[in-house]
């Protein structure tokens, strides 16, 4: 189950200015799987660079929690703000979403995810849901899904790519 949507933006560039910090793909699995076919990239280009939920996120934060508890019904927001460089790969993959059920006892089919992109569409940005490509979107976008949905994402533009990546449940 995943949908795609759009809410008007009202937010500045403050998300560029985070302190984002390399945190390390959590899936040895699909690491190894990666490599059986054929992904070469060092494994730090596997994944962007995340300022995480209380970590000095921008003023505007609680409009987009009270977003989705408004308009999702959603309990326990998770809020990361992600900044994917040039280079980064990251191939089909599902979210396990280990920490955050772990925190809030849920259990995998329960957690929702929703991405949204903070910017416009540039060139060499690349986002798959579910077998479907997303290209051209504009700043307000975002993709939905519950549980472990296939996913993945690249860039190989010159900007960096920011998105919102949020879960909860209900």
């Amino acid at each position: 189950m995943n949908k795609i949507g759009k809410i008007n933006p009202f937010w500045d560039d403050e998300y560029k200015y985070l302190s984002y910090r390399k945190e390390p793909f959590n899936n040895p699995k699909d690491l190894e799987m990666w490599r059986e076919q054929g992904y070469t990239q060092p494994v730090e280009l596997f994944t962007g660079t995340m300022c995480k939920h209380g970590e000095g996120q921008p003023s505007w934060t609680s409009k987009i929690v009270e977003w989705l508890e408004k308009d999702f019904g959603w309990k326990d927001v998770g809020v990361n703000y992600y900044r994917m460089e040039t280079g980064v790969i990251l191939p089909p993959h599902r979210d396990a979403y280990v920490q955050y059920s772990k925190m809030f006892g849920c259990k995998l089919h329960e957690i929702e995810r929703v991405l949204l992109f903070l910017e416009d569409w540039k060139p060499g940005h690349y986002f798959e849901l579910d077998g479907k490509c997303f290209m051209n979107y504009k700043a307000g976008y975002y993709a939905w899904w519950v549980g472990d949905v296939e996913h993945s994402a690249a860039n190989i533009g010159k900007d960096f790519r920011y998105t919102l990546q949020l879960t909860g449940h209900k």
